[in-house]
């Protein structure tokens, strides 16, 4: 039996870039696909267990800080960032063209950039708070 839960990114909460990617996501997510929870959260740490993964939740200051639970699958690093941008529209269609890169080097790059992300973009002291209209899309 297919699972039907919509797809849902989990991220690090206090992280500036992962919250500006959120935002992004959510600007770009015309239908609403999209869930959100951040690693933080017992809800992310529910839903990584519940796919088999738990051990992905206490990683929010390591590399997978934007990790996509889809259709029973947990997808991290590059390969999730690519995955929820195929479902953007036309801008996420531009994005598309990193599967030509060998998953080494988008992992690389990735784990590079999560790596200095509090450095070069900073860190909240708490969680990404989201407004009324948009508290039903979060877990």
């Amino acid at each position: 039996m297919p699972n039907t839960a919509p797809p849902t990114i989990l991220f690090d909460g206090v992280c500036n870039l992962c919250n500006g990617f959120v935002q992004a996501v959510i600007r770009y997510d015309a239908a609403g696909r999209f869930r959100f929870a951040a690693l933080q959260s017992d809800a992310a740490q529910a839903l990584l267990a519940a796919a088999g993964q738990p051990h992905l939740a206490g990683s929010a200051a390591g590399p997978d800080s934007v990790v996509l639970v889809e259709d029973g699958r947990v997808y991290t690093h590059s390969t999730a960032v690519l995955r929820i941008a195929g479902h953007l529209g036309a801008l996420g269609q531009v994005a598309q063209v990193g599967w030509l890169l060998p998953r080494t080097w988008r992992d690389a790059l990735y784990r590079y950039v999560a790596r200095h992300r509090y450095r070069w973009f900073g860190r909240q002291e708490s969680c990404l708070l989201p407004t009324p209209a948009l508290r039903a899309r979060f877990l």
